[in-house]
């Protein structure tokens, strides 16, 4: 005998978060919602919580994030144009936390530029948004003068090539 699972969702009318209700034989298994802390004026966190409503069964995790809101576009509108050189990146200038974002680091170290850095890793609401804002599906991010620049690989080449050295002297008289 199958049990099938229906899946039912809803806005939540004082958070404007998703939460989800698994039901099987009309019978409510788990209830999960995402619920936004704010953290910084700037940025937000979103949190899981699961509550099994029948004894013995486990609990179930789901991720869904509204990826670009209006909000953050507005956030990262703002962002990146209040700084001449930032990195979206995997961990921090000071610690990157991956070979991709430790080599667009490393450059921009080398080309002594000042920049800033945000941490995709510590909330996955920006992380998702970024990938729609600057339809670029990878990390890091490079954005100058407001503008996005591109990924790991488009940073080397413009590096080895000179034009990042040239692009970047432009931003800083800008």
């Amino acid at each position: 005998m199958s049990s099938s699972i229906t899946f039912h969702s809803q806005l939540a009318s004082s958070s404007r978060i998703p939460s989800f209700e698994f039901v099987s034989r009309a019978s409510t298994i788990n209830r999960s919602a995402l619920r936004y802390q704010p953290r910084t004026a700037t940025f937000g966190t979103l949190k899981f919580s699961s509550h099994a409503i029948r004894t013995g069964v486990p609990a179930r995790r789901i991720g869904c994030f509204a990826a670009l809101s209006p909000e953050l576009k507005t956030t990262l509108d703002k962002v990146v144009t209040s700084h001449k050189v930032i990195v979206f990146m995997k961990g921090t200038k000071d610690f990157p936390q991956c070979g991709f974002s430790n080599t667009v680091v490393s450059i921009l170290k080398a080309v002594n530029v000042p920049f800033e850095t945000v941490n995709i890793l510590e909330n996955e609401m920006l992380r998702q948004g970024l990938k729609e804002y600057s339809q670029w599906p990878t990390f890091p991010q490079l954005y100058i003068d407001g503008e996005f620049f591109g990924g790991c690989d488009i940073t080397v080449d413009a590096y080895k090539s000179g034009e990042l050295q040239e692009i970047l002297e432009k931003a800083s008289l800008s």
